[in-house]
């Protein structure tokens, strides 16, 4: 995950519980200023245990969660609103399970210190088979298209895939799953998965598919606008894309420049997560020929670690198709 996901803070972590009684804030007070874990590996545990009650408290509803108010109109009428589903549980319950799996957790923080000399993030978290992440469910992607459980498509081409497992939660839909990937372990892991990885320079000049996924790659690539365009060449007519963004913007490019800016930039504006979602709307899809079909706000989940047992982004995801 990038450095923009979100963290309990300490300061937060037992006001927010809904602990209303005085006597138990002064009792948790004193706890906490009192107590002081001796050695970094007690004091993790002791911080993650903290983190771990806010989160079973959090109000997961407030992911889903959108002003419409701040919207255009046309644009608010396009929203459609989501909820935590089965999916999404059984999501964060088996990090919060891995989370727990105290030596295995120990072994990847030292794993990471070493290999991050000379490996890139993504890379690390394929070898070590973690970080795995969650956008949509299946139920959720399909809310989105507006059709229901028996809807089947032929084509899924799915960019920047990862270790494929976001791919798998709507991969059933379709007969055929196609993938790219820049880190050469996450393509060995695609490969795994039976899913036909296609080169990251050739994709969109080899045939056209009825879905293009683009989930949270935006703001992870350099050229995002040639992205854009690359897409709307690939879809078929009548094809849809799906495109995730993380609000409020702020690319970084993994590796290719050591400031790790994008060659291009995205003009996104705005100080909200709604004037945000409109600045992409008017200033980057429209210019490029794409019409926002539906829209939703969704949390972009990744399995945790010793600190926390689950982070999370804010999500804009886009369903469009391009304006013939």
């Amino acid at each position: 995950m990038s450095d923009q996901s979100v963290c309990i803070p300490s300061s937060s972590r037992i006001s927010d519980t809904g602990i209303d009684s005085h006597e138990h804030e002064v009792s948790q007070s004193w706890i906490l200023n009192s107590y002081r874990p001796r050695g970094s590996l007690a004091r993790a545990l002791y911080e993650k245990q903290i983190s771990d009650t806010y989160l079973e408290t959090f109000d997961k509803s407030v992911w889903y969660h959108c002003d419409l108010r701040q919207l255009p109109k046309d644009v608010a009428e396009c929203f459609v609103r989501m909820d935590p589903d089965k999916d999404t549980f059984n999501f964060l319950h088996r990090a919060e399970d891995k989370s727990d799996w105290i030596l295995t957790q120990i072994w990847h923080s030292l794993a990471k210190a070493l290999l991050g000399w000379f490996m890139t993030q993504t890379s690390i978290n394929g070898w070590l088979r973690r970080g795995s992440m969650f956008v949509l469910s299946l139920s959720q992607f399909l809310k989105l298209m507006n059709r229901n459980e028996a809807w089947r498509g032929v084509s899924l081409l799915d960019l920047g895939a990862g270790d494929g497992e976001v791919t798998a939660c709507i991969a059933p839909l379709f007969d055929n799953v196609f993938v790219t990937e820049v880190s050469p372990t996450m393509q060995t892991l695609l490969q795994r998965r039976g899913y036909e990885v296609l080169e990251i320079d050739k994709w969109h000049t080899t045939t056209k598919y009825d879905v293009i996924s683009c989930l949270n790659v935006l703001d992870r690539c350099d050229k995002p606008l040639l992205i854009l365009h690359q897409i709307k060449e690939a879809l078929k007519v009548g094809g849809r894309a799906l495109i995730a963004v993380v609000l409020p913007f702020s690319p970084y490019v993994e590796s290719g420049s050591s400031d790790h800016k994008p060659k291009e930039m995205l003009p996104i504006t705005g100080n909200t997560f709604e004037q945000q979602v409109v600045s992409v709307i008017e200033d980057v899809f429209l210019p490029i020929g794409f019409e926002v079909i539906s829209w939703t706000r969704v949390p972009y989940l990744c399995e945790g670690d010793l600190r926390q047992s689950y982070y999370w982004l804010d999500d804009a995801v886009f369903l469009l198709r391009a304006i013939q």
